[in-house]
């Protein structure tokens, strides 16, 4: 059984995790005219951003594709192995390609050159070899360079995958920015995300509506109240009149200081116990937003109502919990 020398394991983790660092933050004195010009090749392409990469680069590869297509910038990953047997046919000539190769020697990614060139797509590749002859037959090639290798051999790439991963987010960022993109259209191709369901659910999709909102009248009785909030489960009851206009809003915890009180059930009237002028919301309202209000405000439930003060909806905390707001 091998035995896990904890202290070597420590300094060696501690040295990649520098050594990657540094390789990054060497990067930034590369965002030059180069960088800007990838950019722009990338800002207003007819087609699609197709990203190619073999091996580790092409794992790297599918990450770039995947951050610029979800920050905006409609984008795919191809195998270049793939590519060569067949795949290049989902590639157009209105499409900007992005070639990933550590060498810029990879046989898979040359023998595409000439297809690629034939097409007239403009290449953008991110080599750490500016003399490769990847990087001499691109449109533009960014230096994605590292001293070394992280790894004690030399041999695993480690900081050249970080290297490039870095490049390629600085991409898709600046790309983000140029475009515009912000939060709303992030949660729009984000749907299933949190924050997809913090910036697009609305008040009125997880509301409760018509017989599912716990409603009495004034002049009716604290228990027939108390009887409402057992049925409808929101832990409150709504107070209107006789034309469905919100009038006030009775919780458990005002049931709490009722209690404290010995006012009867019965002979007391809602009128009498309710909290006036509440706090509502509009159907139209983001969920977040309104998660935001109750919990300033301390409060677990909320009536919705419209721009005529008419009750219609009510939700509280366990919807938003249920809608994946929380």
């Amino acid at each position: 059984m091998v035995k896990l020398d904890s202290k070597q394991a420590v300094q060696l983790a501690k040295a990649v995790i520098k050594e990657e660092a540094n390789a990054v933050l060497d990067l930034s004195d590369r965002i030059n005219h180069d960088f800007i010009a990838a950019c722009d090749l990338l800002l207003n392409p007819n087609g699609r951003i197709v990203v190619l990469g073999i091996g580790k680069s092409g794992h790297i590869g599918r990450k770039i594709a995947a951050t610029l297509a979800s920050t905006g910038s409609p984008a795919f990953f191809v195998s270049a192995a793939e590519a060569t047997h067949g795949d290049l046919g989902m590639i157009d000539k209105q499409d900007v390609a992005i070639l990933l190769s550590n060498s810029g020697q990879s046989d898979e990614l040359l023998s595409l050159l000439p297809p690629l060139k034939r097409l007239g797509v403009p290449l953008i590749t991110l080599t750490g070899n500016s003399e490769s002859n990847l990087a001499k037959n691109a449109t533009v090639n960014l230096d994605v360079s590292v001293k070394h290798e992280a790894c004690p051999l030399g041999l695993a790439p480690t900081t050249s995958t970080i290297a490039m991963l870095a490049m390629g987010d600085a991409l898709a960022i600046a790309l983000l920015d140029a475009r515009g993109f912000n939060e709303q259209d992030f949660a729009r191709s984000h749907p299933a995300g949190r924050l997809g369901k913090r910036l697009l659910i609305k008040v009125a999709d997880i509301m409760h509506r018509d017989d599912e909102i716990p409603s009495v009248r004034a002049n009716m009785s604290l228990k027939q109240g108390l009887l409402e909030i057992t049925s409808k489960g929101l832990g409150m009851t709504t107070i209107t009149d006789d034309h469905n206009r919100l009038l006030g809003i009775f919780t458990d915890g005002d049931l709490r200081r009722v209690l404290d009180t010995n006012m009867n059930i019965n002979s007391t009237l809602m009128h009498d116990v309710m909290t006036a002028d509440c706090q509502t919301a509009k159907e139209d309202q983001l969920a977040a937003e309104i998660l935001e209000l109750m919990q300033t405000l301390r409060i677990n439930s909320i009536p919705v109502t419209n721009q005529n003060n008419e009750l219609i909806g009510a939700l509280n905390m366990h919807d938003l919990l249920s809608a994946g707001v929380i």
